[in-house]
């Protein structure tokens, strides 16, 4: 059974959300504020939290990058905003999907089965590729793959899970150029709903994170035309 945690302040919707999971058989906990969601994401380890973007005590974007900084679970983010803007800085903070109030339940539903579908395929393609070495070197960064964790010059560098998904993408295949759309497909699978720039958007995060200056990329590389490489290439 899917552990689904709801985080929202608005009672009839949160009570809503939560009778329409556990009707679809998901074990449903809820929370009405962002302190009370972090203890539950602790003692509850949901497999996916729903996340309304106005809370009380904090902003739901400062709790989508905190539960995403330090954790592999997708984030859809609820918000009354329906502003691009508002969408393109939830995705750039991480959340796996981005949905206006008011929504259509069904819709919800369908995109939570989507998304919970998708981890399972990559958690299962993980486990296949167990026998592949553990740990991969770049110039300054380790890449652990074991304990899905990235190093610079031996700190920690701390990544979503689809930045570290990128990232793990360009470190197996140093010399392959990626088009944003195989990206695309390996990060948000064929039936993510968005386009290619939430690549672009993941890419400038990366970069941000890893070099010394952003402006000239040392480790992850643009090849105009064509998309994305690590290292070599003109920038």
């Amino acid at each position: 059974m899917k552990k689904i945690l709801v985080i929202d302040d608005e009672v009839a919707i949160r009570d809503l959300i939560e009778l329409v999971l556990r009707r679809e058989s998901y074990n449903v906990q809820t929370a009405g504020d962002g302190r009370t969601g972090l203890k539950q994401l602790e003692t509850f380890e949901p497999d996916l939290v729903v996340l309304d973007l106005m809370l009380p005590d904090c902003s739901g974007y400062d709790l989508c990058k905190e539960i995403t900084g330090k954790r592999t679970i997708p984030v859809i983010m609820l918000s009354a905003k329906n502003e691009v803007i508002d969408k393109v800085l939830g995705l750039e903070l991480g959340a796996e999907d981005y949905m206006t109030k008011p929504f259509d339940n069904r819709e919800l539903l369908a995109r939570i089965k989507v998304i919970l579908r998708r981890n399972e395929s990559r958690k299962e393609t993980s486990e296949a590729t167990v026998a592949q070495p553990t740990r991969i070197m770049h110039e300054e960064l380790t890449f652990d793959l074991e304990n899905r964790r990235v190093l610079k010059n031996d700190m920690p560098v701390s990544l979503t899970a689809k930045e570290f998904k990128i990232l793990e993408t360009l470190l197996k295949r140093p010399d392959k150029i990626f088009t944003r759309d195989e990206l695309l497909q390996i990060g948000w699978g064929y039936d993510f709903m968005g386009d290619s720039r939430s690549v672009d958007m993941t890419i400038m995060r990366l970069r941000k994170k890893l070099e010394d200056n952003a402006d000239e990329p040392k480790y992850v590389r643009t090849i105009y035309g064509f998309g994305y490489q690590l290292g070599g290439g003109e920038t």
